[in-house]
């Protein structure tokens, strides 16, 4: 039986948005927690021979962070400070009582400085880094929409194929290859239908199916959870649900020119998603419920074990963590010292016992050639929400290099090996609480979504005529990328969460005000004294949110005849 295991890495943009609690540290944080050990690990397993076929998505968002060199600048700058932190601790330990953390700070500083050493052997360019290991047949390279935009709920067809098609060719311009993968955001998919998401939203009607979307874009695969393949119950981001059925007999769909689905629809299958009757589409992979939640569930799931680092408690100032998790429920006072030597000894535990789950697995699957599990996770979760989640990943690649039963492979190559015929229809939903949008639309941001249907209509209104002059056409490239950064799904999600709501709206907001002010330099009527405010403001907001260089081709592609199928 194969075995894919996809990290989806993706942060929206915080460069040139502030620093802490939500601008560049955010970035930075999971740089130093996540993507530079991450990179560490594959790097020494492939140095030991060890067989690493991950599938990583990066959004083309966060690669255009990672490239940047404002990037370089505040990494250098937020490692100097977490030394630092190292150089001040032992003395206030000493004075607070607390010098029997001492070797912990020591444990700290050793490994900032091997990061940094890593940073710098690579010249600060983690993009190329990874692409080197892609190139070299280590990894596979998946890319995303744009901004990560929630496709589901976006207003008009143009912006879809905005967000796919710029993030496919973001992809081929910062890794050198074209992706035959995408990580749709929040796993968000709706098929091809009736489209009125609220009473209020624009255009209501047919709309095409995500799926033909994706085909159009360039992408030959996807990934979706298990509820949507009807192959299993919602399980929610980071879900604390038991382990239940993995499945249940799904409805027919006779699909004209192609193969009925009669069977169980097993999320141990690769599927052609398929919502109209021109035949095959896009291939979707199934996120497996019982594997994922063993790494999702605070409650039944590794990350919550007792001799983890402690995310929550956290030193101040200086940022440094010195205790674990402890025990479910231990009051923040109470949590005891981190071992770093005892984590490890669990995370070699915890990647034996998930080896053993994906042995009964294949067990359960045997004779049938094409079975896979799927396990996708956020990158992030891994090392920053829980600390020893890379070494855990380093650990179950060792532990599966020698299996006989489960054979660890990229997307692709599963793909290639064994490309699947049955189509199925999928339903709409995502990963998210509840598996549908609510937590993109509810009644704490349907007013995000009033306010950017509008903003849609009036760029995509505006573009054919401005794009034909060249003194709009920086107009236009400015309007766009703060189009699609307005489009970002972080901004409802966190709302919707209440951890930062504030924040979230101020983004959103900030984004929607100057696309209106870059637009309405667009119409025809508009004056001359409104569109050389625009070209000024367009130059100034160009080097503030710096990314995606080459908007306007993108731009063009989404405004060109569409195949059959895209509404």
């Amino acid at each position: 039986m194969d075995f894919i295991l996809m990290l989806h890495s993706h942060l929206p943009y915080v460069l040139n948005h502030g620093r802490w609690p939500h601008g560049s540290d955010w970035l930075t944080e999971a740089a130093i927690d996540t993507y530079l050990p991450l990179l560490e690990n594959l790097q020494a397993l492939d140095a030991r021979g060890t067989a690493v076929p991950l599938t990583i998505g990066i959004t083309p968002v966060l690669a255009n962070q990672l490239a940047s060199p404002l990037f370089v600048e505040e990494l250098e700058e937020f490692l100097a400070q977490r030394l630092a932190a190292c150089d001040e601790a032992p003395t206030s330990l000493a004075t607070t009582g607390d010098a029997h953390l001492q070797p912990l700070v020591d444990y700290w500083r050793a490994r900032f400085e091997r990061l940094r050493d890593l940073f710098h052997r690579v010249n600060g360019d983690l993009v190329g880094a990874f692409g080197e290991l892609e190139r070299r047949g280590v990894v596979e390279i998946v890319s995303s929409a744009a901004t990560h935009g929630y496709l589901p709920l976006l207003g008009r067809d143009e912006s879809i194929r905005l967000q796919l098609g710029l993030g496919y060719a973001e992809h081929r311009r910062l890794f050198g290859r074209d992706p035959a993968g995408c990580w749709l955001p929040e796993c968000g998919y709706r098929p091809r239908g009736r489209w009125a998401p609220l009473p209020e939203a624009p255009h209501p009607g047919t709309r095409a199916g995500i799926e033909a979307h994706l085909e159009w874009a360039g992408f030959r695969y996807f990934f979706t959870d298990a509820h949507l393949a009807h192959a299993g119950d919602a399980l929610g981001t980071y879900a604390d649900v038991p382990l239940g059925a993995e499945r249940f007999d799904a409805e027919r769909h006779d699909i004209p020119r192609a193969r009925v689905l009669e069977v169980e629809r097993s999320p141990y299958r690769a599927y052609r998603a398929a919502s109209t009757t021109r035949g095959p589409s896009a291939i979707c992979l199934v996120r497996d419920p019982r594997s994922s939640l063993q790494v999702w569930s605070r409650q039944q799931g590794y990350p919550g074990d007792e001799w983890y680092l402690d995310f929550h408690k956290i030193r101040w100032p200086g940022g440094l963590k010195f205790w674990r998790v402890s025990g479910p429920n231990v009051d923040l006072g109470d949590k005891r010292p981190y071992d770093p030597a005892r984590a490890i000894e669990r995370v070699g535990s915890h990647a034996d016992h998930f080896a053993h789950l994906l042995s009964g697995i294949a067990a359960a699957q045997a004779g049938s050639e094409d079975a896979v599990v799927v396990a996708p996770f956020d990158t992030e979760l891994f090392g920053h929400w829980w600390y020893e989640g890379v070494d855990f990943v380093s650990a179950l690649f060792s532990r599966l290099a020698g299996s006989v039963d489960v054979r660890p492979v990229t997307a692709s190559d599963h793909l290639a090996a064994h490309p699947p015929a049955t189509v199925i229809r999928l339903a709409a939903g995502s990963w998210g609480a509840n598996g549908d949008n609510s937590m993109w639309l509810n009644d704490g941001t349907r007013w995000m979504w009033q306010r950017l249907w509008p903003l849609e209509d009036a760029f995509w209104d505006a573009v054919p005529r401005a794009l034909a002059s060249d003194t709009l056409r920086p107009i236009v490239a400015q309007a766009a990328r703060e189009l699609v950064l307005a489009q970002s799904s972080d901004w409802p999600f966190i709302i919707s969460t209440g951890a930062v709501a504030n924040y979230g709206a101020d983004r959103f907001n900030l984004h929607v005000d100057d696309a209106t002010r870059l637009i309405q330099a667009l119409a025809a009527d508009a004056p001359a004294t409104v569109r050389e405010a625009a070209q000024e403001s367009a130059a100034q907001l160009s080097q503030r949110d710096h990314l995606f260089p080459d908007i306007l081709p993108a731009v063009e592609r989404a405004l060109v005849a569409r195949p059959a199928g895209i509404g």
